[in-house]
Parts: structure tokens; sequence; C-alpha cells
């Protein structure tokens, strides 16, 4: 993947100091180990994110209203699968030390085209665990699994990968073939997430009703990518 400057910013801060090894742990051979990525605060992921009212092509950005989506009471079955259900703290093994949550949409359409896009930064590497138990979700769980909710439960069908994004350390995408609460109707979700760094770029599309919307829109996760490296080569 692309954009190695943005990675370098957010993983290398920490390792330009006065050039020489103190505090530094070592490895068996005597030599220094890399410093390992910073997590970012809650500030910094702020100001690398939407900001409410934000114009993103055709689309706005907001707030939730009632909250972060997709949080640790969705849960899945087998539990393998749940990183793709929620990557919320508390939901995984993986939790993130802070997390920011933005929806995208066009505010007059009532069934249109939802983005859900969450920035999650993580300590001591678990940001590349994060995208491992992904991709293990991804295969194992292809053949699909169960959603569980509060007071509902959703059976995923299918999951398979989707086109992921050039940018980024890695980045992982699925298709999701959901079928309604009721039994009937086959819906479809997009997920696609981009790690940098100590930090993950979460996106989640879905629209009420039973289109194939084709993926997560390219101009909503190139346009927060783009905000994200800048806000992180400036120190955000």
């Amino acid at each position: 993947m692309a954009a190695l400057l943005a990675a370098a910013v957010l993983s290398g801060v920490a390792a330009c100091g006065s050039g020489d090894d103190k505090g530094k742990e070592k490895k068996a051979d005597g030599k220094p180990t890399a410093s390992a990525p910073k997590a970012l605060t809650e500030a910094q992921l702020k100001a690398a994110s939407f900001t409410d009212g934000e114009k993103v092509g055709s689309y706005t950005a907001s707030e939730f209203t009632l909250g972060a989506p997709l949080g640790e009471a969705y849960t899945a079955d087998p539990a393998t699968c749940q990183p793709l259900v929620s990557l919320a703290k508390g939901a995984t093994g993986h939790d993130p030390a802070a997390e920011v949550n933005r929806q995208v949409d066009v505010p007059d359409e009532m069934a249109g085209l939802s983005v859900a896009v969450q920035l999650r930064s993580y300590a001591n590497g678990e940001a590349a665990a994060v995208m491992k138990a992904l991709g293990t979700a991804g295969t194992r769980c292809a053949g699909g699994f169960t959603e569980e909710r509060a007071i509902a439960k959703a059976k995923y069908l299918k999951v398979e990968p989707a086109k992921a994004p050039a940018f980024g350390d890695e980045a992982k995408a699925f298709r999701f073939t959901i079928l309604d609460v009721k039994g009937k109707l086959k819906l479809y979700e997009y997920l696609t997430v981009v790690r940098s760094g100590s930090t993950t770029l979460s996106f989640r599309a879905e629209i009420i009703g039973t289109k194939d919307i084709g993926g997560v829109p390219e101009e909503v996760m190139k346009a927060q990518w783009e905000k994200f490296r800048a806000g992180s080569n400036t120190g955000a």
C-alpha cells in the first residue's frame, strides 16, 4: 500500500530523538529495538476527522446523536466473526485507546446511503493485531454467521472480499449479504478498514433497502484519508 509518509509521521516521531539509544529497549543481540508507535489521543483523532456539517461531495458529515453505532452490545456467533460486527471498546480483545465516530449521508434522503466513519487509535501494536483479526474473520466467516443485538438477531449469509483502497499501511474490505430481521429480504453492507501506523480508519456503508450500493463511496474514504494525513502531518 502507498502513503508510507503518513505512516512514518504517525509511528516514527518517537524515534526522532537526540540520536542516542537512551530509553530504548534492547534486542537479544544488544541492539535497540524500534520505538512502538504512540496512540493518538481523542483530541488528535477529532482534529483529523470529519467535522459536524462538513461537506464531502454530495454527502454531509455529522455526529451520531445517540452515541457510537455498533457498540459492544453487538456480538457475533461464532465469536471469531466479532471484528466484522464491531471494533468498539469492549467488543473484541483489542481495545482502542481513543475513538471518534462520524456519520456521512445525504440529510434529505431518509432511506439513502449512510456511512459510519470511525477513527480508532491503539497502543502497543494493537492496530496491526486488529487487521490480522479482521483477515481471520473474513476467511473463517465467509459462509455466514449471526449478529446478535439487544433485541434482535441478523443473519449474515455471506462474507466476501471487496476492493480495498490503495492507501495506508494496509487495508481490508468486505461485502456482506445479510438477511433482514424478518428473514425475508437480502440486504447488502460494506466494511472497509484502513490502518496507518497505530490508527485505523473504518468505513461501514449501508442503505435501507435491497439495493447493492457496490462499496463504500471512494470520495468519502479519500476525503477522510486526506484529512487524517494532513492532520497527522501537522501534529493533530
